[in-house]
């Protein structure tokens, strides 16, 4: 009795928590709809570099959240060498300019997380593979140098000697180059100038990754290590070449993502800044089709999109919550995803 009565209690606690706002939702609707696009962008890109590495080598990687998480940091220095000093102000450049120095910021970026996760495949699971290990070796290895990367820049970062200093338990103080301006609006929501930039760019990165799975003489190494390792090492596919080049593509776009985060949330630079995110990214990629680019692409906008309008249904405390609900619903329906595809044997 007393047990029935404690479920009881629970229960009516956890309900009394949970809102039901169709009106807000109703209202808001295009607002939700163009803010959750502009985060599941950045979800898909990561997602993308998940999905490359599971299809050619089935692991999961779960260091690649901290993969992005280097590629803010190095986003973050980028804007040091250039000159820019924190000061939580939006620097007025010029257009010319800000996309210059965006680009250079973003090549920087895309350089350190492109090099952290060639380095994780040669340091880490290159010496597993050789050795034949079992895939929970390599899980368990992935899991553990996702942490060893969070306590490198929360412990040891900071003791380097540059101004300001990076890392640490706080996020690096705000560098702020674009400011958010009004271009249009759609149905009264108004879509800025970053939303556009980073929906657009996403969107192109991933489709550009796409068709160069799928077209290029690279793209076909990749296919067919994914699709028989064996059988494409008898064809002079080098393995260990085409491994290390598809965790430097997941690297590189993981860089690009951290630069329109970084656009987007100018102050989350942080040493566990990729965690919630790298796992949301790894659900986008399972919810589309784990091993699909375009899966990848249409799970992390899909994810950003309910994500937001969840957040206004049940209440802003639940938003992480209903995007693994979603992820559990569809799994439900569709075990392999909603394209479902294998790297392997995707076609354009």
């Amino acid at each position: 009795m007393t047990t029935t009565y404690l479920v009881a209690e629970t229960t009516t606690a956890v309900a009394s928590t949970i809102g039901f706002d169709v009106g807000s939702l109703v209202d808001s609707f295009w607002y939700l709809t163009i803010e959750g696009l502009t985060y599941g962008s950045v979800y898909a890109l990561v997602a993308v570099g998940y999905t490359l590495v599971y299809g050619v080598l089935r692991l999961i990687n779960f260091a690649h959240s901290e993969v992005f998480m280097l590629g803010m940091f190095g986003t973050y220095v980028g804007l040091l060498l250039l000159g820019f000093t924190p000061s939580g102000n939006t620097y007025a450049e010029g257009t010319l300019m800000t996309v210059v120095y965006l680009v250079l910021a973003g090549l920087f970026g895309m350089i350190v997380s492109g090099s952290a996760a060639m380095g994780l495949e040669f340091v880490a699971y290159r010496p597993l593979r050789r050795r034949n290990a079992k895939p929970l070796a390599f899980l368990i290895t992935a899991i553990g140098m996702s942490f060893v990367l969070q306590e490198f820049v929360h412990y040891v970062l900071p003791k380097a000697p540059v101004e300001p200093p990076l890392g640490g338990s706080s996020a690096q103080p705000t560098i702020r180059l674009v400011a958010p301006v009004e271009q249009f609006t759609i149905f009264g929501a108004p879509v800025t100038n970053l939303t556009m930039v980073i929906i657009f760019s996403a969107v192109i990165l991933a489709l550009g990754t796409d068709f160069m799975i799928n077209n290029t003489r690279l793209g076909r190494g990749i296919r067919s290590v994914a699709q028989d390792p064996d059988a494409a090492l008898l064809m002079g596919v080098s393995r260990d070449r085409v491994i290390l080049l598809t965790f430097l593509i997941g690297g590189l776009l993981a860089g690009a993502a951290a630069l329109l985060y970084t656009l987007r949330v100018p102050n989350g630079i942080i040493f566990n800044g990729g965690f919630i995110l790298g796992i949301k990214a790894f659900c986008a990629a399972v919810l589309g089709g784990i091993g699909n680019v375009r899966g990848a692409l249409l799970g992390g906008l899909l994810l950003g999109v309910m994500e937001n309008y969840g957040s206004v249904l049940f209440g802003n405390q639940w938003k992480d919550v209903v995007a693994f609900a979603l992820l559990i619903l569809v799994l439900m329906f569709r075990p392999t995803g909603i394209l479902g595809e294998k790297l392997g044997k995707a076609r354009v």
